[in-house]
């Protein structure tokens, strides 16, 4: 669909052309908000020798300087006017694609309907440039890609095609067919060629059905609306299956627990039963996805189902714990999972308006006449002082009790909106003088 400010037209030798309307000025906003027009402005920046034509380039765009921008293939042109009111004829090439190369691109295009609806809805997806740059077509630029030639008689990158560098990388923005019809094909010979291309594939001879390869998700997202419907959902399963018996009577390798990989299979069948009964549920389109656990935080969630010794001493060893480090990492995860492991492990600052919520909060968490613990606070901890408690403040603004055990602060249960009732359910462990070396009512901050 063309715009007001456009129009097409044939020209003789070069092709296809796109005709854009002078874009108003630019001030405060950014040129480029997608990634390949992001990429167009840095193959500008990393060819262009010269700094300060590249800055002033950036004002004659912002100040609406470039007049009607002409896309054709290999080329892109427009008057520039300058400060005094001088005007500069401008272009800006780009080597086009060859035919051998358009070949490759629009069979790769073709075979995937993930491409031709994200460039139908004006979209270029990463893996659609990967995909074509494994089959060795560049269609980004890249440094020294993008060559300049204007009246001023600059021989490098001036401020006036800088500019139109500039104004482009909007126009691009706003629709990647105009890189593709600098690369040699415009939009409607384009999706013709691709229909053309796209038809043998999806009505095979025989009318049998063709195997495809699997499309990345968010492909088959953006293909929603040419693509056939979803198959009916699995249906529950309402435990998981027991976990397969690997010894068999043969001896393992050597490293290999085979107790290990028993207990790992029956958790990965235990999350699929959870995942699967999570996606059938009525309230799944409206949850959020489950945070992606670090290895680390997995180490502790494996180690909290109990795999035994020898696995939760090699858990404890990949994950940079010691196994009484990781026992505690163990107790907070139970309290609390991510959030938990998090309070125990994480020493952070509140920034200074969150601090003061922290502290009003506190300040009125005991009414008058309650015994009011004395608190010293450090980073987001406070601990009793003279005592073996601690609160710890989440970045989620809820109390995380802990108390002092052998030397070590230890979480000592969830987390909670009311200090008060959080420090109320931590037992005086003793002001622990004999492991931290601080002396009476001198607990250490750990």
């Amino acid at each position: 669909m063309k715009t007001p400010v456009e129009r097409d037209a044939p020209v003789d030798q070069y092709g296809p052309e796109r005709t854009f309307a002078a874009l108003p000025a630019a001030r405060g906003r950014a040129f480029a908000r997608s990634w390949w027009g992001l990429a167009w402005l840095k193959a500008l920046e990393d060819t262009a020798l010269d700094g300060e034509q590249l800055k002033l380039g950036r004002r004659h765009a912002r100040a609406g300087a470039v007049g009607a921008v002409s896309v054709r293939p290999g080329r892109i042109t427009a008057v520039v006017q300058d400060r005094d009111h001088t005007r500069h004829r401008s272009d800006v090439l780009l080597q086009q694609l060859s035919t051998a190369d358009w070949d490759r691109f629009l069979d790769m295009v073709a075979d995937r309907a993930g491409h031709i609806a994200a460039l139908l809805d004006r979209d270029m997806p990463p893996v659609l440039v990967e995909d074509a740059a494994a089959a060795g077509i560049e269609l980004l630029p890249s440094i020294g890609d993008l060559e300049s030639a204007c009246s001023c008689e600059a021989w490098d990158h001036c401020a006036h095609s800088a500019a139109l560098c500039y104004q482009l990388a909007r126009l691009l923005d706003e629709d990647p067919f105009v890189l593709l019809l600098l690369r040699g094909r415009g939009e409607e010979d384009l999706l013709g060629e691709l229909q053309a291309r796209s038809a043998p594939r999806a009505a095979p001879a025989g009318g049998a059905v063709r195997p495809t390869a699997g499309v990345p998700a968010a492909e088959a997202y953006a293909a929603r609306g040419i693509l056939p419907p979803l198959p009916a959902p699995p249906p529950a399963v309402p435990a998981p299956g027991p976990a397969p018996a690997l010894g068999g009577g043969t001896p393992p390798a050597p490293g290999v627990e085979v107790a290990a990989l028993e207990f790992l299979a029956a958790d990965a069948a235990a999350r699929a039963q959870r995942l699967l009964a999570d996606a059938l549920s009525a309230r799944h389109p409206d949850s959020p996805p489950p945070p992606v656990l670090t290895p680390e935080q997995d180490a502790v969630r494996l180690a909290a189902a109990g795999p035994g010794e020898p696995a939760t001493a090699r858990l404890a060893a990949g994950s940079g714990r010691t196994p009484r480090s990781l026992a505690l990492a163990v107790r907070a995860w139970e309290f609390g999972g991510t959030a938990g492991l998090a309070a125990l492990e994480e020493d952070w600052t509140p920034e200074p308006d969150e601090l003061a919520r922290a502290r009003d909060r506190l300040a009125g968490a005991w009414e008058e006449g309650e015994a009011r613990p004395r608190l010293r606070a450090v980073g987001n901890r406070w601990t009793v002082v003279g005592g073996g408690a601690q609160l710890r403040y989440g970045r989620d603004g809820r109390w995380w009790p802990f108390r002092r055990e052998h030397g070590r602060w230890a979480p000592a249960g969830p987390a909670t909106d009311d200090p008060a009732g959080a420090l109320a359910g931590v037992s005086d462990a003793g002001r622990d003088a004999d492991h931290d070396g601080l002396g009476p009512g001198r607990p250490r901050e750990g």
